[in-house]
């Protein structure tokens, strides 16, 4: 698919700023995990592939690359949206797809900015 762990998520980026969840989708390994740290870890590309259409039914996503940065089979990607939320994601990608993403933002500031309910304790 892409040569190494930059040019997929640059790959990735690309995807989710066009909302395209079967790209997005089939850049996960079948037995992927992706665990933002705000939710429960969400496992399987099946999984992955539901997480990313819920989420677009849900809110206008859009991804700024600020920085992104390779190491070995690891990808650093920080980014912003056009709301001013800034965060950042790890990428492990074997054999050219992802097996491994966590990533770090503020839900508190990204339900705000987007209008959702805050859940109660």
């Amino acid at each position: 698919m892409t040569n190494g762990p930059r040019s997929l998520i640059t790959a990735w980026v690309e995807a989710f700023n066009h909302r395209d969840v079967e790209a997005l989708a089939a850049m996960y390994s079948e037995e992927a995990v992706n665990h933002q740290v705000a939710e429960a870890p969400v496992v399987g590309r099946e999984a992955i592939r539901a997480m990313f259409s819920a989420g677009f039914a849900a809110t206008e996503m859009v991804c700024i690359v600020e920085n992104l940065f390779e190491d070995g089979e690891w990808a650093i990607l920080e980014w912003r949206d056009p709301l001013r939320l800034r965060g950042c994601g790890f990428f492990q990608v074997v054999e050219g797809q992802i097996v491994f993403q966590r990533g770090y933002w503020d839900k508190l500031t990204f339900l705000r900015l987007h209008g959702l309910p805050i859940p109660q304790r």
